[in-house]
C-alpha cells in the first residue's frame, strides 16, 4: 500500500513540477510549484518524519506561494 501511494505522489509531483516550469501563466506555474511542496510534505510524513513534513508544508507550500503571490501582484502593480 505504501508503495502505490509513494508512486502516485510521485507522478503528482512531476507533474506538477513539469507544469510550474512549463505553463504560460505565473499564477498557475506558483500553485503548481506550491503543490509539488505539498507532495513532498505528505512523502515526508509517510516516511515518518512529521517534522520535516510540518516544515514543508508551512514554509514550502504555504509561505514560498504567499511569497511568490505578493511579488507577482507587486511586479503587476509596478508594472502598469
Amino acid at each position: 500500500m505504501f508503495i502505490a501511494i509513494a508512486i502516485i505522489l510521485a507522478i503528482v509531483s512531476i507533474a506538477g513540477a513539469i507544469m510550474a516550469i512549463h505553463h504560460k501563466k505565473l499564477s498557475v506555474a506558483i500553485i503548481a510549484s506550491g503543490l509539488v511542496s505539498l507532495t513532498a510534505s505528505v512523502m515526508f510524513l509517510l516516511l515518518a518524519a512529521p517534522d520535516v513534513a510540518l516544515t514543508e508544508a508551512s514554509i514550502g507550500s504555504g509561505l514560498t506561494t504567499i511569497i511568490f503571490f505578493y511579488a507577482l501582484n507587486k511586479i503587476r502593480n509596478n508594472h502598469d
